[in-house]
């Protein structure tokens, strides 16, 4: 066992690939994976979580933008762009841990679907057979890229 800095160390036995340990937790290198289930890993499910609060933040913002009525008010301008700012940030954060294109697409997703699903809630927007079966289309894309990341 050989030390890199204080709190992690380096882990080789024999026939195993090398397993850094920090903070009393486990880092596995993406070759090998306990139980062949990276998914369940603790900061990816952290990430998944982060992104979909960003989306839901997505959904506010986009929503905030039709009362804040061009920005002429300033309490639905001042929801807006605080959502718009902690949509982005925590996308950042998401991005640490997920591939871009995957958390990208995620992320437009759900605002996509959460918006047009409350446009039609709140602002009567049609609700078609085919609008509703697009916006369906798109949860199974959300569902899809999440199952092979």
């Amino acid at each position: 066992m050989g030390r890199i800095k204080p709190d992690v160390v380096i882990a080789e036995p024999f026939g195993q690939p090398h397993i850094a340990v920090w903070e009393g937790r486990p880092s596995y290198p993406p070759a090998y994976q306990p139980r062949g289930r990276p998914c369940l890993e603790w900061r990816v499910v952290m990430a998944w979580s982060i992104l979909f609060v960003a989306g839901l933040l997505e959904i506010t913002w986009a929503i905030g933008l039709k009362y804040t009525e061009g920005f002429t008010r300033l309490v639905p301008s001042v929801i807006t762009l605080a959502a718009m700012a902690g949509s982005v940030i925590l996308l950042g954060l998401a991005l640490k841990s997920l591939p871009v294109g995957t958390a990208y697409a995620v992320w437009t997703g759900i605002g996509a679907v959460g918006t047009a699903t409350l446009g039609i809630i709140l602002f009567g927007e049609p609700a078609t057979a085919l609008r509703l079966a697009s916006i369906g289309l798109i949860v199974a894309g959300i569902i899809g890229l999440k199952l092979v990341t």
